[in-house]
């Protein structure tokens, strides 16, 4: 009697643990589950990657003034064969475009430099994909498309070497005040295209010319402890989007520092009238954003402005830093939108704005379409929220926005705008939200 009554108390046991495991497993916004795939955040080493392919040994030259692009491309090329990986030792070495090729990634050791040039024919024209759009457009500095497995490692820098372009985009805004941010020639620092299982890590990108790390129609990236940096003084660096995540599904980004001259995190997918109609365009899927630090940037995680659909996505763990914005909802009114399951929570830290929502009209285009389309935002949650703000709640949408079901929940707020309008949402739910000392119901 007493095996039995042990087996079962042994068996209660074990149902509770079993209980208690499904009852603390992490879920999407949606209530899906989160993968394993998202907690699995080894760091891939060196030999993993295959044979060493150390750039000097193949006759590039430690000379940080002389561009030396065919002679790298030459040793992915040979490195393509049998892959293996480019090392990119201590020292400077100045390059225009370089494409990697199946079975090849790039390493970067700590004092290495890989510095793009400032000589935009550096970078040959191919066809492109830049904000929604899909465009024959300048190539990047570091280019993998169609290369699953890619890696980029090591805790040297890739260097964009933007000033110049930085330059001559503010000397064309100063002579034609709307022009486009595509007028001016400047090239991305890292473009990762139809590839899955791609992994940047430990990394410092800096000074890109546009765009710092754009992934197109990608499945499973992880980018974890990168420092990505672009100025906002003296000189700012237009566009420096620290990560661009556009029609991607499963992308993980963690312990990251970033500060940028634009937005941090930016969630793009295509825009125009008929948009969600595009074969090029798509949505972002389970995205995750933890434990990262956000200094500068015009938004730690913004929604758009080239966005159809963003259907799960947390920024969870985090401390923001002179961001303009922590959460933005751009809301484009030449597009169709719908943003969606989106949670951020146990963020702390200073900003202009917390939650900013309206819509952005920058180069607005309706094609020639007669009806606007309307932009969606629904189930979005913001709780655990501890911040210093100038303006709390920055929210005040046209008649073609539609916001549903928001939460805000255990909110401890300095704001020097407290106001609150909770008639522009459709069902919103306050729960222990303390702005300035004072419960707002």
């Amino acid at each position: 009697m007493k095996k039995i009554l042990l087996a079962l108390a042994c068996s209660l046991v074990g149902l509770s643990l079993i209980n208690a495991q499904k009852n603390t497993k992490q879920l999407f916004p949606d209530g899906t589950p989160i993968s394993s795939w998202f907690t699995v955040n080894k760091k891939i080493a060196l030999p993993q990657l295959g044979k060493a392919y150390v750039i000097t040994d193949y006759g590039v030259k430690n000379d940080s003034t002389l561009v030396q692009t065919e002679a790298i491309q030459k040793i992915i090329d040979i490195a393509t064969e049998k892959g293996g990986v480019i090392v990119i030792p201590q020292g400077t070495f100045l390059s225009g475009a370089l494409f990697f090729k199946p079975k090849t990634h790039l390493h970067v050791v700590e004092g290495g430099k890989l510095k793009g040039s400032d000589n935009i024919e550096d970078y040959p024209k191919l066809p492109s994909r830049m904000e929604g759009q899909s465009l024959d457009y300048f190539t990047a500095l570091v280019n993998a498309y169609q290369v699953d497995g890619f890696t980029i490692s090591g805790k040297g820098t890739i260097d964009g070497n933007g000033l110049k372009y930085w330059q001559a985009f503010w000397q064309r805004r100063k002579e034609n005040p709307n022009c486009t941010n595509l007028e001016v020639s400047r090239p991305r620092l890292v473009f990762v295209w139809k590839s899955n299982n791609v992994q940047i890590q430990d990394v410092n990108l800096h000074n890109s010319g546009f765009w710092t790390t754009h992934l197109y129609q990608c499945n499973n990236v992880k980018v974890l402890d990168a420092h990505i940096f672009s100025p906002e003084k003296p000189v700012k660096a237009p566009s420096t989007d620290a990560i661009d995540i556009d029609a991607c599904i499963n992308v993980l980004v963690k312990g990251c520092y970033l500060s940028v001259n634009d937005d941090a995190i930016a969630l793009k997918g295509g825009k125009g009238p008929w948009a969600d109609k595009v074969p090029n365009n798509g949505a972002n899927k389970n995205i995750i954003i933890e434990d990262c630090e956000f200094g500068f940037c015009h938004s730690a995680l913004t929604c758009g402005s080239e966005a159809i659909h963003n259907r799960n996505i947390i920024m969870r763990n985090c401390y923001v830093n002179e961001a303009t914005r922590v959460l933005w909802l751009k809301m484009r009114p030449d597009t169709p939108q719908l943003y969606e399951y989106i949670l951020v929570e146990n963020v702390k830290g200073n900003s202009h704005s917390l939650l900013f929502v309206k819509p952005w009209k920058q180069f607005f285009d309706l094609q020639g379409r007669k009806d606007v389309p309307l932009s969606y935002s629904d189930h979005v949650t913001l709780r655990n929220i501890e911040v210093k703000c100038d303006i709390f709640y920055d929210v005040a949408v046209s008649e073609y926005d539609k916001l549903s079901n928001f939460t805000f929940e255990n909110f401890k707020v300095e704001s020097k705008n407290p106001a609150i309008d909770k008639s522009v949402v459709k069902g919103f739910t306050l729960k222990n939200v303390v702005v300035n000392g004072t419960s707002i119901k």
